[in-house]
């Protein structure tokens, strides 16, 4: 069966499977940096040690998923894999960086007794976690408004040129859909003080996040012209925009009424909508080009070979189930509310 799709079937498969990979990766590893970026304010030192074995036996797992994902963009749209990585290269090494700090505060925070030691590493923690969020959205920003590129593909801006208005703004909306997220997944793990400190900041990042989704998408509609057009030429994408309305409002209600489970799940449906949203305003383009669109990366000059796409195929058939029932049974061990013992962080 698969012998029968074409090199077009086989990119639009790609395109779609390496935008669910790096969805899994922001749901997953978003409520990571939440938490980092939520530590910062909570007091105890017995609370932060609870925050931290909330997400100790999952978060190595999550960043599976961007390591999977920046595999399979490697591999299927080598082209632009090759683009974003020189032109981003100085911001993906600094979002490197505060991953591997990030680690290393889980892993070190609680090996001395001694305060000053380990308020260093929930400062590192905390902002390692915050500047990887940033990181991630400006990234995306970048990417959803257009990056400077010549007839080869190469990236022609400067790291500054990142660091324009619309890509800062979803780089801080991402913080505040990362704490949202963060905080949501908390309050389903813990409990007592330390659940009622997160209640009490938890309000405050729905509020934010609310606010900045807003504006962000009046931006998109008034200064990024490509996806406006996307969208005049596919409204059915405004269904998608709804859907993540009913999510970000069923928060709201679920909250309100303490069910934090299912406000995770609405959570996850936000990030997921916002997600396509972004595949689906951007297709078939991979890497737009502003202020020449003609320079484009797309699925057609972007993408590997049929040969290469089919053997990825198969190996995705196996592989993919693996990733998912490993990440499955880890979460259904790691169950229920988090509690402290010899073994922990």
């Amino acid at each position: 069966m698969l012998d029968n799709l074409t090199l077009a079937d086989l990119q639009i498969i790609w395109f779609i499977l390496v935008g669910v990979l790096f969805s899994g990766y922001a749901v997953l590893d978003g409520f990571d940096l939440g938490t980092g970026t939520l530590q910062f304010f909570i007091k105890g030192d017995e609370n932060r040690r609870l925050m931290l074995n909330a997400v100790g036996p999952v978060w190595d797992g999550n960043e599976v998923w961007l390591i999977t994902g920046g595999g399979a963009l490697f591999a299927a749209f080598p082209y632009v894999y090759a683009s974003v990585f020189s032109g981003f290269y100085l911001a993906f090494m600094l979002l490197l960086l505060t991953l591997i700090f990030r680690a290393v505060s889980i892993e070190f925070r609680s090996k001395q007794p001694m305060q000053w030691w380990r308020k260093g590493w929930d400062i590192t923690f905390s902002v390692s976690s915050l500047l990887a969020a940033l990181l991630i959205g400006v990234a995306m920003g970048n990417v959803t408004r257009g990056i400077p590129l010549d007839g080869q593909g190469n990236f022609t801006g400067t790291f500054l040129s990142l660091l324009n208005p619309y890509a800062v703004l979803l780089g801080l909306t991402t913080v505040a859909l990362f704490a949202m997220h963060g905080g949501i997944f908390l309050m389903m793990k813990t409990q007592g003080n330390l659940q009622q400190q997160i209640k009490r900041l938890l309000k405050p990042c729905i509020i934010i996040f609310t606010i900045l989704i807003i504006i962000h998408g009046a931006a998109t509609l008034l200064y990024v012209p490509h996806v406006a057009a996307a969208l005049e030429h596919s409204p059915w994408i405004y269904g998608i925009a709804a859907l993540a309305a009913v999510s970000i409002a069923a928060i709201w209600i679920f909250m309100s009424k303490n069910r934090s489970g299912w406000a995770f799940i609405a959570s996850c449906s936000t990030m997921g909508c916002m997600m396509a949203m972004f595949g689906a305003s951007m297709f078939p383009n991979l890497l737009y080009s502003m202020p020449n669109p003609e320079h484009s990366l797309t699925l057609v000059n972007g993408s590997s070979t049929r040969e290469s796409l089919m053997v990825m195929t198969y190996i995705a058939l196996i592989g993919v189930p693996i990733v998912l029932a490993y990440s499955a049974a880890i979460y259904w061990v790691f169950r229920g509310k988090v509690q402290l013992n010899e073994h922990s962080y």
